[in-house]
Parts: structure tokens; sequence; C-alpha cells
């Protein structure tokens, strides 16, 4: 086992996830969805809680375990959560209340992100937490970045696709895009940029304030 393998395997292995976030991981796996490991759950939810984050948008509900992570770093928030899928909305929601999260705090929108984001009022939110639909994924960025307000993160699991990125010989649309993404934001002066290995990755985007 390499040092890289070691040192992930140990990640994962010492994450500790909260048990409402287990059950509602376990649910959303009964049901064919694709939640975001432990690790960058808890990833998203020190960022979640450094931004002290009032205002939330997921595209991609992960059956509810993406935004509970993002809510247990910020348990005041408001979170509006994007699925096309309306049986994984409806594990969100379930999860959502099991957990008891206020009523009031948690928005469902069923729909497709590209339809749904450009609807969305700009510089309004702090944290857009996109996983989903891989091939639209530079599109749903813009739109993400276009959403937070000056100072606020934009979060992409998976950007690493299980080590494809990595690889030059790989050539598919998915790695691709996630390649393109990487290389376009790492030099782009409008964002702090940040591509952390945790699991299957996370992209770290914050917008850079605006000068006063």
């Amino acid at each position: 086992m390499s040092g890289h393998e070691a040192n992930e395997r140990f990640v994962q292995e010492t994450t500790v996830e909260p048990e409402h976030i287990a059950r509602a991981r376990a649910h959303a796996l009964e049901l064919g969805a694709a939640p975001i490991s432990p690790a960058v759950g808890a990833q998203a939810a020190v960022i979640s809680a450094a931004s002290r984050a009032l205002n939330i948008v997921e595209v991609g509900t992960g059956g509810g375990v993406s935004g509970l992570w993002l809510l247990h770093g910020s348990p005041r928030a408001t979170i509006t959560t994007i699925d096309s899928e309306p049986e994984h909305l409806g594990a969100a929601r379930q999860a959502f209340a099991d957990a008891r999260v206020p009523a009031a705090r948690a928005r469902f929108i069923t729909g497709r992100a590209a339809d749904v984001l450009p609807r969305m009022n700009e510089a309004s939110y702090d944290i857009v937490f996109i996983d989903a639909d891989p091939e639209g994924v530079i599109e749903y960025v813009e739109h993400g970045l276009r959403l937070v307000r000056a100072g606020g993160t934009v979060l992409i699991p998976r950007v690493l696709s299980g080590g494809a990125v990595a690889d030059p010989v790989r050539r598919d649309a998915v790695t691709t895009a996630y390649r393109s993404l990487i290389q376009e934001v790492q030099a782009s002066p409008a964002v702090i940029g940040a591509l952390s290995t945790t699991g299957e990755g996370l992209l770290q985007l914050t917008t850079r304030p605006t000068q006063g």
C-alpha cells in the first residue's frame, strides 16, 4: 500500500459521521443514490462553519447526505436543495425531517439544475454545493459563482473522477470537463481555489471580496 493510499484509508476510518447522517447514507444507498463520502462531508461542514453560512444551495441531494453535512457545520442556515430525481429528493426531505431540521429552513426543488439555477437570485448565497451531472459541471459552476456573495464559496466534489483526471490518456467527456474546470479556475483572478484529494476529491472556489 502506498503512502497516499494509507493516508486515504486512515482519513476514511477516522472520520466520524453523525448518526443521523449515517442513517441518511444507508437509505440513499438503498435507493441507488451516490452520496458524498464522510471525509468530503466533514470538509464541507468545516467550510460551512468557517463561512458562518446562512444561505446554502446544493445541486444533487445524495439522498440528503450532503445537505445534512452542510447543516452540521451551520445549523442555523437555510438550504435550498435541487434534484432532478424525485425519489432522491423525497429521501432528502425525509432525512431532514428525521434530523429535525425545521421545515422553514429547507426548500426542495424538483428539476434540472440547468433550468433552475438561472432563475435564482445573484449574490444571495454563502455556499453553492454542486454534485450533479458531470457533463454540465462547468455551466453549473458558472451559475454557482454568480449566485454566491462576494467571499462566498462554490464546492464541487468528485472532481478527480476516481483518478481519471490525473491520467493524461483519459479523454472521455466527464474527465475532460473536470480537468478543464480545474485548470480554468486555477488561472482565474476572480476566485481563490484549492483542490483537496480527500475521498473523491473536493474543489473549493471562494470568490474574491470586492475591494473597498
